[in-house]
């Protein structure tokens, strides 16, 4: 933020915008934008869209991802300008979200490579067991965010990790609803008792309450009594309910049989079972005369001498207006549905929901005030649209992470197979590819990106090309990190890409072996030439080779080109002279000369590495071979384009002087040799 735009970045202007007012340019990157005012116009700022629900997604997240500020200073007249980074993904930056990515991507890679041959109740049981798997990251993450908020001082961030608080705790009611009536399709019976589940743990607003009253001296005196006793009933808590009508039955013995009959009523109240141990008909038929039973003491005015217990046996027989009045207690109107389908419809069918979602929800809001966003999102999932609760969490949430894992879910329940997008991609791989381009914008969390690129079969591999290209490869062990992941996948272009930045960087750094060790890896020929010719100029300038171990184990590498290769086999010279194995030196020289793979500029030296061995007290070339180590000086002298700059620098012609000497001197040497040997 702040940073001065330069020509190489490509601004646009918003399309439609009045020309003489004050613009808004852009930049597009691989997963930010840059954005900033025009420096002439009317003043006014960049404004910030409305935030969602329970946070910022879409343009929403674009303007909370905004840094700095932009001042005007009146119509016409010059004002400041910055730019501004608009992150696509803001939430991975956040530190206390690490863990729900971090696990939740060994979930996801266990969920792929799951074995399905598993069919029927034991697939089914294990893609229950993943969603749950799902759903304890996240609750695990929002404890960790809500212990966050507690114990930090400053309000700002206090008021951050709340709202994250907020929208994980949305998070997981809606997994859950969606475990219940996708995943686990739990039938007419079961689904009760799981919607039950979902509404006592997910409507935790009268736990406090409910605290407050148990821990009190006298809680049947307790001013909250009966809304504690209305709480449980309402979420059918039966024992509990009857736990505490026991107090107050022992505190007012006058009043005792009333308690006894509400009691049992409660007690023998029919509920379905999730072992299966009876038909939905004979449920159905004790739950008939369970509540003709109640509906014969409401009208006998058992218990009209007491208002509390009246009001507890119209909710047991569903009355809707006795229910509605306990409005404040339910909080939301997916609680409302859930009780109001224990007591009037237990044997509910999951088609049928949808129906008492949308007369729940309208009774309980009364015109009063319009659905949030997540009243619509449940709603979606009530009726059965699994397609419009991913549409609608990706634009009211703030990232890509639920509606990516709960996709990749769902089609692993074979629920999206037919549903293509009209672009090519179907749902699930669409999703994907957007969270793993989120995570590739993170300096650490792109290594969980790959993973996920890799199982979008139509366009992961691509994405990833694209994606890991833009990688910073700041130091050598991300850079390896990096080549490593290209090399496993085969992606030989990305693979040379990396080597090839890698080996500049060495290079500008005057690092040569470093930058050697990457142009072999990248297997680009030129380069590999350009850092030998620096080699072979350190060495002239300083008489010794660096990175001795790099180049005296090139191996077959040193092929890559004849600059190279010339390099290994000189320091292999060297090497040979060195241990006094001069014959095999003498040979190897002459080579390095004779095939031509030496740069003619250094022909000179190879001549000059020649007078130690030609001043031996041993011969060791012989007549041919110093003969040709003859022709080589004199094609370099008269082939040199410099000539006349040769002879006159004295140096030089020092040298020149000393080989013919010494060449000389060693050809007159072998002569008498050769001719005693054969007169012999």
């Amino acid at each position: 933020a702040g940073a001065p735009l330069t020509d190489t970045v490509p601004l646009q202007v918003v399309p439609g915008a009045d020309p003489s007012a004050r613009q808004l340019c852009f930049a597009w990157g691989p997963a930010e934008v840059l954005v900033c005012e025009t420096l002439f116009g009317r003043a006014g700022g960049f404004r910030s869209p409305p935030s969602r629900f329970w946070g910022e997604g879409g343009a929403g997240a674009a303007a909370r991802a905004l840094t700095g500020s932009v001042a005007g200073t009146g119509d016409g007249a010059p004002s400041s300008s910055r730019v501004f980074v608009v992150r696509r993904d803001q939430d991975i930056y956040i530190q206390t979200l690490r863990k729900l990515f971090n696990e939740s991507h060994g979930i996801f890679m266990g969920l792929q490579r799951s074995e399905e041959e598993l069919a029927g109740k034991s697939r089914k049981a294990q893609l229950v067991q993943v969603s749950k798997n799902y759903r304890s990251v996240i609750r695990a993450c929002m404890e960790d965010m809500h212990q966050a908020a507690v114990s930090t001082r400053d309000p700002a961030l206090q008021g951050q990790y709340s709202t994250q608080v907020s929208i994980l705790s949305a998070m997981e009611l809606i997994w859950n609803l969606c475990e219940i009536l996708f995943v686990e399709a739990a039938t007419a019976g079961p689904l009760l008792l799981r919607l039950l589940d979902w509404v006592r743990l997910h409507v935790c607003d009268v736990d406090s309450m409910v605290r407050e009253v148990l821990s009190s001296e006298s809680p049947s005196k307790h001013k909250l009594f009966w809304n504690v006793v209305d709480v449980f009933v309402l979420q059918g808590r039966m024992d509990e309910a009857r736990h505490l009508l026991s107090k107050e039955a022992s505190a007012n013995p006058t009043s005792m049989n009333m308690y006894k009959i509400l009691d049992d009523l409660m007690k023998k109240m029919p509920v379905p079972n999730l072992g299966n141990t009876q038909t939905l008909t004979e449920l159905e038929l004790k739950w008939q005369h369970w509540h003709e039973e109640c509906q014969r003491y409401l009208q006998d005015g058992t218990f009209a001498s007491n208002p509390h217990m009246e009001s507890i046996c119209k909710i047991l027989l569903g009355d809707e207006d006795a229910i509605l009045e306990k409005k404040e207690l339910m909080t939301t109107w997916y609680h409302f549905l859930v009780t109001r389908l224990l007591y009037s419809h237990p044997t509910v069918k999951p088609m049928e929901l949808r129906f008492y979602a949308q007369s729940s929800m309208d009774l309980f809001l009364g015109g009063e005030s319009s659905p949030e966003p997540l009243d619509m999102i449940l709603m979606a999932a009530f009726e059965f649209e699994m397609h419009q609760v991913i549409k609608e969490c990706s634009i009211v949430l703030s990232n890509w992470w639920f509606v990516a894992h709960l996709t990749d879910l769902l089609d692993h329940c074979k629920l999206l197979q037919s549903h293509n997008l009209y672009f090519g991609s179907n749902m699930r791989e669409f999703l994907l590819l957007e969270y793993a381009s989120g995570l590739f914008s993170h300096h650490s969390l792109w290594q969980l990106g790959v993973d996920y690129f890799d199982h979008c079969p139509e366009y992961g591999r691509v994405y990833l090309e694209l994606h890991i290209e833009r990688i910073p490869l700041s130091t050598e062990q991300k850079a390896l990190k990096v080549l490593r992941i290209c090399e496993q996948r085969q992606m030989h272009e990305q693979v040379r890409s990396i080597c090839k930045i890698m080996a500049m960087k060495a290079l500008r750094n005057n690092r040569l072996g470093s930058a050697l060790s990457w142009s072999i890896r990248a297997k680009d020929a030129a380069f590999a030439t350009l850092i030998s010719d620096r080699f072979l100029k350190d060495y002239c300038e300083r008489g010794c080779f660096s990175d001795l171990d790099l180049i005296d184990n090139l191996g077959p590498s040193m092929l890559l080109s004849d600059r190279l290769t010339f390099l290994g086999k000189y320091r292999e010279f060297h090497r040979l002279y060195g241990e006094k194995r001069f014959p095999e030196a003498a040979r190897l020289l002459l080579t390095l000369m004779t095939a031509h793979i030496a740069p003619c500029s250094f022909w000179m030296t190879l001549l000059t590495d020649a007078l130690p061995l030609l001043e031996q007290k041993e011969v060791i070339f012989s007549a041919e071979q110093t003969y040709e180590l003859m022709r080589c000086l004199e094609d370099l002298t008269a082939g040199n384009p410099d000539k006349q700059k040769f002879q006159d620098d004295d140096v030089e012609t020092t040298k020149v002087e000393m080989l013919r000497l010494a060449l000389a001197r060693n050809l007159a040497r072998v002569i008498v040799k050769e001719g005693t040997v054969e007169g012999s």
